[in-house]
């Protein structure tokens, strides 16, 4: 056995005893997450508690005069208008900053107090609050600690709910169950290695998770090795059976390392790119600038929009929030109402679904490579095709646009160094877009953690079953380790004892 070799078993051994249990838990809690999610408050959920904008009964005022409030110079990056608790308010981010403005210049946002804050809480539960209280350290999401402090109310209900308000925006950041809970102890909190200590400091907590799944890497990658040099050693010593091992543990740890020992590999490595980025050395962007904001550059400002936006409440009465949206100068809106969105051109007085045309995306992407950097004899040619079946990487996201069709849509095929592609449906505006760095994400996390495959991802029960298979191979390899751990801990105890006595 040569040096490389010893060193092998020497690290899979060390290793595999440290990082058993890890395993184990990332395995099982694997199998939770397939069927119970990490409790989050949806857009949709929260949509849904918002007053109708025709329920105002105040007389609305025209766009500019809402615009002639802002601070000289600023201009309109994103404006949404929606309506809660009794107030209609425009939320506007600009060039330099946010703003809340309320119909009347007079009025101001509502103080954030414990009755505004019932009120709130009223409209998620009918049930009584059992007590309120300000959460001005602990919470699990680091980005959120811009909202503190926090109010966490308990509901006096039998399925224990709990509600977290932000004192600073007044939204709802978190609403879950006793059953909810228990399922993300089990699930999504040991998977992601979620405690709140760690993921207060989101560096400290990514870190955690790329060293842990590295070395586990690296236990794997030397468990392989072993494996190789067994079956090696195994056939050329003319050995009967399958297995050269007469322990089961050793037997069945063996075994389940032959068949699924590449998946512990991928599903390690999988998690670890989960929070790792791309590294440049391997794929570089050449596009400088986010292709996505050239594509809404040139925004038409809101009072330049044709269709005003009190057409859009009369005409529908259910609206909920009105957005207002761009592809490149086509201005339109994105109505929402509780059950899913509507995109209205405004670009006529007269409300009628949006309809972007072949020639305008065309322009629109070769806009991102009209720059002074690229000569016009070296800029790359488009292929443009109309999609009517989804593939690998534009493939059906219903949930997340709420049942809507996303077929047919525009696939534009670049011939630069990224191999860009830009899916773009032109009844949304919605951009999907892939390079070379997304195909190295998709196929370094997506693909081998989710079994995100060609040929699984429209067959869900096929994709669970095969998901259900190689889980279930890996806590077997992960339970035989942790006995072999037990018992080569105790082997080493013994010793030591030995030499003691």
């Amino acid at each position: 056995m040569n040096i490389i070799t010893k060193l092998m078993y020497s690290l899979h051994r060390i290793l595999g005893t440290l990082l058993c249990i890890l395993f184990l838990m990332w395995f099982l809690s694997a199998f939770v997450m397939m069927y119970h999610r990490f409790p989050r408050v949806s857009a949709k959920e929260k949509l849904q508690k918002q007053e109708l904008l025709s329920a105002s009964g105040d007389s609305l005022p025209d766009i500019t005069s809402i615009l002639s409030r802002l601070p000289k110079g600023e201009k309109v990056r994103k404006l949404t208008l929606d309506r809660s608790l009794g107030q209609t308010i425009f939320h506007i981010r600009t060039n330099k900053g946010i703003h809340e403005l309320h119909l009347d210049p007079s009025d101001t946002l509502s103080i954030i107090d414990n009755e505004r804050i019932r009120q709130i809480a009223a409209l998620w539960s009918a049930s009584p609050i059992a007590y309120l209280h300000t959460l001005d350290q602990w919470i699990p999401f680091g980005e959120l600690k811009k909202e503190m402090p926090i109010y966490k109310i308990h509901f006096a209900d039998d399925a224990k709910t709990q509600l977290y308000i932000s004192s600073q925006s007044r939204e709802v950041l978190q609403l879950s169950n006793r059953n909810e809970r228990f399922w993300a102890w089990l699930g999504a909190i040991p998977h992601w290695i979620y405690f709140t200590w760690l993921r207060q400091d989101a560096t400290l907590w990514s870190k955690t998770v790329i060293w842990l799944s590295g070395i586990g890497c690296l236990m794997v990658i030397a468990g392989i090795w072993v494996t190789v040099d067994v079956w090696h050693r195994t056939r050329k010593s003319h050995r009967q059976g399958f297995s050269p091992y007469r322990k089961k543990w050793y037997h069945w740890h063996y075994v389940s390392g032959i068949f699924f020992g590449i998946f512990v590999l991928t599903f390690t490595f999988s998690g670890m790119m989960s929070v790792a980025d791309i590294p440049e050395w391997i794929h570089k962007p050449a596009l400088k600038s986010s292709p996505l904001r050239t594509l809404q550059a040139k925004a038409p400002q809101p009072e330049d929009y044709t269709l005003d936006y009190r057409t859009m409440i009369t005409s529908f009465p259910e609206v909920r929030q009105i957005e207002w949206s761009n592809f490149r100068e086509h201005p339109y809106y994105t109505v929402k109402d509780g059950k899913g969105e509507q995109y209205i051109d405004a670009t006529d007085s007269v409300p009628h679904t949006l309809q972007l045309q072949e020639k305008e995306i065309r322009e629109g992407v070769e806009s991102i490579y009209d720059t002074d950097s690229i000569p016009a004899h070296q800029r790359p040619e488009l292929h443009m095709t109309l999609l009517n079946h989804f593939e690998t990487y534009y493939r059906d996201m219903s949930s997340m646009y709420r049942g809507r069709s996303q077929l047919p849509v525009w696939k534009i095929t670049v011939d630069d160094s990224d191999r860009s592609v830009f899916y773009i449906h032109p009844e949304t505006g919605i951009i999907r877009y892939v390079n070379t760095s997304s195909r190295w994400k998709y196929w370094s996390y997506t693909a081998m953690h989710r079994m995100r495959l060609p040929g699984l991802n429209s067959n869900t029960t096929l994709r669970k079953t095969v998901l259900w298979i190689l889980l279930l191979g890996g806590t077997v390899t992960s339970v035989t380790g942790i006995v072999l751990s037990i018992n080569y801990v105790r082997r080493k105890c013994r010793k030591k004892q030995k030499r003691l006595l």
